[in-house]
Parts: C-alpha cells; structure tokens; sequence
C-alpha cells in the first residue's frame, strides 16, 4: 500500500523530533503539522495534543518521528527515535530523515501487526508531498465540481482528499499561536515558529470595532424601524417609495451597513468574504461620492448648472405661448381674448434650441403630411391638439419650478456624500421627472395602439368563424349573424384606416421612450455594477491568488534512486470569471429584466415597456 504523507516545507530545516498531525485513514495519508523538538515530556505533549483537540475539534496525534542529520548525529538518535513509537503508538508509524546537504531523503512507514516481537513489522512504501502551510492555511478551497474544465498536464488531487487537507491546516490554528519565544513545556517547528505575525494597529482595530460595531448597529436599527412606519406604508408614500430608484438605493444601502456593523461573527469563510467584499463596495461607493460632491462644489458646477437651466425653463415659457396659439387659433390676439395683452409677441429665436420647442415642432410635423404619408386628418388634428396641450402642462410645471432649481441642485449634490449610487439614482429620478411628458406621450400612443390590434385580431377571428373563449383561454369555433358580420366588416375597415395615424404616433413617442431607457439602463448599469462587483474577492486574485484556490498541481522533484516520490503541492488560483461569478454580490434591481424576444414582442403589440405594475398571464 502507497502511503502518501503532507509535510509542509517550512519544516525541511528543523531540528530532530516528533511529527504531529492528523491521519486520515479513508485516504490513507499523512497530515504532518508541526513537529515537536526535544526535551519534552511525553505527558506535556499528549496534554497539548488534547488542548488542540478541544478548541479545533480535529483529532491530533503523534505520526511518528523526524529525523535532521544536518550536523554529525549522535549514532544512538536513530534508535532512541524508533523507540519513541512504543510511548506514541500510532499505525502506522512513520519515520522522515533528511541527510547532510538536503539532498538525500528517507521516508518508511512501519505496522506492528501483532504484539512486539522478534518479528519484523511490515513497511508500506510513502509518497512524500510537500506544501506551503501558510498558503495552505489562509486559502479557500473552492468546489472543483462549479469549475470549468481543467488544463491538460495539471496533476490534481481528489476533491476529497484535497478538501481534508486544507480543513486540517485551517482547523488547527490553535496549534499555530505559539512561537519559540514562548516559555512553554513544548517547542514547536510550524510556519509561525519564527514569530506569531500580528500588527498592532490591526490589534487596536479589533479590540475598538466591538464597541464601534455594537453602537452603529444600534443606531441602523433605529433608522430600520424608523422606515418600517406605518405611515410609510399608506398608499400614496408606499407607491411613491416603490418607483424612486433612490428609495430603492437607500434601502440597499441600509441592508449593507446592517451586515457590515453586525456584531455577530461570520460562520464560515464565504460569509466574512461577502462581509469584506461589501465593506469594499460601500468604501469605494462613498469615496466615489464625495469625490464627485468635490468637484461639483470645488468648481461651482452646481450654481454653473442651475445659471443654465433657469433660463431655459423661463424661455419654456415662451414656447408655451406657441402651443396656446395652436390650440386657441380662433381667439388669439382677438380684443377678448383672456390672455394679457403683453404675453402676446414676437417670440425670441433661443426657444427653437430647447426640448419644449423640439417637441412642438416634431407635433406640428405630425400633424401636417409626415414623410409625405397621407393621414387620417380628423385623427391627426384630435391626437396632435391633445399632446400638444400635455406638453403645455410640462412647460407650465418647468416654469414653476425655476426659482426652486438651485436649492435642488444643491441638495442632490450632498446626497453624493452617501455614496456615488445614490447620486446615480438621483440623477436617474430626475431624469424620469423631467421626461415625464414623454413617458404620458408613449402611455397614450402604446394604449390606443394596443387597443386596435386587439380589435383588429378579434374582428379577424370574425372572419374565420372563430372566438375567444375567455373560461377555457383558448379559440373555439362560433356561429355569427349577417347583422354581426356586417357590423364587425364595418369596425374592421374603420379599424384599419385609422391603424397607420395611430402606429405613426406610437412609433415616433416608442422611439423616444426607448431613449429615455436606454439613458436609464446605462446609469442603472453603473450602480449594479458598483453595487455587485466584488471588489475584495478581485482584489485578492491579483495581489494574493493563493487565497482563492480552485484545486492544486504536484511537480516531481528530483528523485534519487532508493529514495521516496517527492512531489511539490502548488495552488492553482481561481480564474477571474469564476470569482466575479462566486462572490458577485446582490443589487438593487428597481427595474424588471426583459429579453430581447420578449422586448420586441412587447413593442410589436403596444404593451409597455417597464410598466407600472407586472402583468401575468395574457388576456384577450
């Protein structure tokens, strides 16, 4: 039987004694951890042993001895080593030395089947592997079965016996926290035997985070009960809550320093990775902020910005006199008409470069002869008139609120001090505010639109002889009257003369509607992604990969002829694509997903895109 033995490298140049570790029989391999140098008492060393035991819960014992012949040994070391295994009785017993210069190795494995004897014990032949322990110890053994195909050439290990190797290293750090500058009973030789590494400004930062830790929490669930009021959960605070994407970004933002200030300890290494990768998050998210709220203040954009707007919403103004005109033809400019006498005027030539006046002109365009088309005149005049007195409405709004500008810009611009997603969901609230016009345009051209192809598709299941059936969701056949089909021919050819006035409509405010989205996404894409990137996991891959394992390689050493297989343990690192896959952390969607087929099925039947509320099943 091939007996395979783990012995860690920084242990190849200690001093002569015991080997202590964990035996895995289910594998048949040798954990070593530490070894234990003389003097030492074998009581002392059991007690140790039992220490480790009850603070990790991994069954130590003592494997058998290691051997250094780095200096002229004495010629009774060798015997007095093989005695030691009647004190530490373990099966099987190995027995590791090195000779001078490094160069030869010596590896046996012995089982005493019976009472000691005469007879000579049996030797199993051992296959010396060596491993880092401090890497071994601080890296995270990924599940080889989520990971994609390996390289051809790359010796790994069984995912079993990998997983309880690198359990047993990281289970036994209680074994880790002595070094030699410890007055214990027993010296040790492990990968902290030079000196324990500690920091004291890491030392300082623990012992004041649990004071720091327990106050914040407190306060985030004041302000968690704060916003679970009922008063926020009246109808028209609660729908307004639901459809502000910094409402949404708020409540994230509450979720992450909820778990970031938790006083209670991560339970396992995929918990206090997403702790830390969400701490990185929300650092790098206010950084970004108060970067930006900097610059905004540093250079005055804010003041620059609103001296920008506040004339366009005042010459707005203007533009709405243009709309009024066209809706009050007959009595503009008349003796009595309700308007005073000085709003009426020769317009400046500025309006023609802003939104409002773009708008009006793209109306009138609807309403006259478009592309040369030939429209529904009676329907053309009926559906320009009424968006153009909608857009009237938005100008009027604007106009109010010009001499409020600043204030709000000012406001919003200290909203970035909580961070550079909430500035986005801001920014991406405004954006809806101020295009809410074209949002009603699209509302109204997508429900009269989607009202005639219903109609359309009903009145040509007439023709066929066919009719939906409502209890059972399917078409079933139907006998029709001549009345009915008379009616139904006459609604039909009404219908589809007046589908291509109304599809113009519904294809000019979809076009514009899809802009406004397409503006949205972007920004909503930006905080996904400063919201969901791990941060921390990437950050580790590249300047620690290590840390992330996805499995290990073995590389032969030199063999001498005589001695044992000695392999080289190296970690293989995680690929990029799956630690971005692993630890990608959750966001805040505050808008439903849709592919590209459902999209274009959407756009096709004039049913909304993003709509207030979601729709299940299709109804006729």
């Amino acid at each position: 039987m091939v007996l395979k033995a783990f012995f860690p490298t920084c242990c190849m140049s200690a001093d002569s004694g015991l080997l202590v570790g964990r035996w895995v029989p289910e594998q048949s391999s040798a954990v070593v951890l530490a070894v234990v140098h003389f003097p030492f008492i074998p009581v002392q060393v059991k007690e140790l042993l039992a220490q480790v035991h009850q603070a990790s819960r991994v069954g130590l014992a003592v494997l058998g001895t290691w051997c250094h012949r780095h200096q002229d040994a004495e010629e009774g070391l060798g015997h007095f080593l093989e005695g030691l295994g009647a004190i530490f009785s373990h099966e099987p017993w190995l027995q590791l030395s090195r000779e001078r210069g490094g160069k030869l190795w010596s590896c046996k494995a012995t089982c005493h089947q019976g009472p000691p004897g005469p007879a000579a014990p049996d030797e199993d032949q051992v296959m010396l592997v060596f491993y880092d322990q401090r890497k071994v110890l601080l890296s995270q053994l990924h599940p080889a079965a989520a990971l994609p195909d390996r390289q051809a050439g790359d010796g790994t290990a069984g995912a079993e016996g990998l997983a309880v190797v690198f359990d047993t290293v990281a289970r036994s750090e209680a074994l880790f926290r002595s070094d030699r500058f410890d007055d214990g009973p027993v010296r040790l030789s492990h990968w902290q035997s030079e000196g324990v590494e500690a920091s004291i400004l890491a030392e300082l930062a623990k012992r004041a985070s649990g004071p720091v830790c327990a106050l914040l929490a407190c306060l985030l669930s004041l302000v968690s009960a704060a916003s679970a009021c009922r008063l926020f959960q009246l109808w028209p605070l609660s729908f307004i809550c639901s459809k502000l994407s910094v409402c949404e970004q708020l409540r994230h933002r509450l979720e992450q320093l909820t778990l970031i200030f938790s006083t209670q300890k991560a339970e396992n290494p995929a918990q206090l990775m997403r702790k830390a990768n969400v701490l990185v998050s929300v650092l790098l998210d206010v950084t970004l902020g108060l970067a930006l709220l900097s610059w905004l203040h540093g250079k005055d954009c804010i003041g620059q910005l609103a001296k920008a707007l506040v004339p366009v919403a005042d010459v707005s103004w203007s533009g709405s006199l243009v709309v009024l005109e066209h809706l009050f033809p007959a009595c503009w400019g008349h003796p009595d008409c309700p308007f005073p006498a000085q709003w009426v005027g020769p317009l400046p030539p500025v309006c023609l470069q802003h939104v409002a006046e773009e708008l009006q002109h793209l109306l009138q365009w609807l309403m006259g002869a478009p592309a040369g088309l030939k429209m529904n005149r009676a329907l053309d005049q009926v559906l320009g008139r009424f968006f153009l007195y909608h857009l009237h409405l938005w100008i009027s709004y604007i106009h109010l609120m010009s001499p409020f500008i600043e204030r709000i810009l000012w406001h919003v611009g200290l909203s970035a001090c909580l961070g550079l997603t909430v500035a986005l969901s801001i920014l991406s609230d405004i954006i809806a505010l101020l295009t809410f016009h074209i949002y009603c345009f699209y509302v109204y051209g997508a429900r009269l639109y989607c009202l005639k192809i219903c109609g359309l598709s009903s009145l040509w299941r007439l023709f066929r002889g066919k009719k939906w059936n409502v209890l059972r969701q399917r078409v079933d056949s139907c006998s029709y009257d001549l009345d009915q089909l008379f009616i139904g021919t006459l609604l039909f050819t009404i219908l589809v003369f007046l589908l291509p006035t109304t599809a113009l409509y519904y294809l000019v405010f979809t076009l514009l509607r899809l802009l406004v989205v397409a503006v949205q996404g972007l920004i909503h894409l930006l905080m996904d992604l400063v919201n969901s990137l791990p941060l921390y996991s990437l950050s580790l891959r590249l300047c620690r990969p290590y840390r992330l394992a996805a499995g290990v390689k073995f590389r032969v050493l030199e063999h001498e002829a005589g001695g044992p297989l000695r392999l080289l343990m190296q970690i293989n690192p995680l690929p990029y694509g799956r630690v971005v896959h692993t630890y990608r952390l959750p966001s805040c969607g505050c808008h439903p997903r849709h592919s590209w087929g459902s999209l274009c099925r959407k756009l096709f039947f004039g049913e909304l895109i993003y709509p207030w509320r979601q729709r299940g099943d299709k109804q006729d």
